[in-house]
């Protein structure tokens, strides 16, 4: 069986059904303009390629070849952000009606077994990055929150084992 070399970045995090992508419109302006970026350091390469090209033997051609490679990663990149925002979903945290509950984009406040006060906001899985206390929706963390009001406690499964969680507290942005 013949593997196409364009699934090669779908072996990511799990979609939403109709193969959809949770994100909030700071992650999807992110997303585009990095490919804004790509696009622009691939015009930059091509240049680069055709010049080194026309200096004659390709195959001991440094500037050629490492140019055909840097190309190769370059188009890979657009190929996954392109499909990516294509089929991202822009979620609003700040225009989410029920706040009671915890959806995606929510700030979250909970206490563990260790009596530790953590917060975490559900984000997409472009967007998770732990140093600013971002987690994807797809998460394990996350999967136990979804859904959940104040003052409940949920099971989150964790490489030690099931850790028991309380929510304290369910924040959105306002909208501006």
């Amino acid at each position: 069986m013949a593997l196409d070399p364009d699934d090669e970045e779908d072996d990511g995090p799990p979609k939403l059904p109709g193969g959809k992508f949770y994100m909030t419109p700071e992650g999807h302006a992110r997303l585009e303009a990095e490919l804004a970026e790509r696009r622009t350091e691939r015009h930059r390469v091509v240049e680069i390629v055709s010049w080194a090209a026309g200096n004659g033997d390709r195959s001991e051609n440094a500037d050629y070849k490492e140019g055909k490679r840097r190309l190769r990663e370059i188009d890979r990149r657009l190929r996954f952000l392109t499909r990516r925002l294509a089929h991202a979903e822009v979620v609003d945290p700040a225009a989410q009606t029920k706040r009671d509950r915890v959806f995606f984009g929510a700030t979250v406040t909970f206490a563990n077994e260790r009596d530790e006060t953590l917060s975490v906001t559900i984000v997409g899985v472009d967007e998770a990055n732990m140093t600013e206390s971002k987690i994807s929706i797809a998460s394990p963390m996350a999967l136990a929150l979804l859904r959940a009001t104040r003052g409940d406690e949920v099971t989150v499964r964790t490489p030690h084992g099931p850790e028991r969680i309380e929510v304290l507290e369910i924040r959105y942005p306002f909208s501006t």
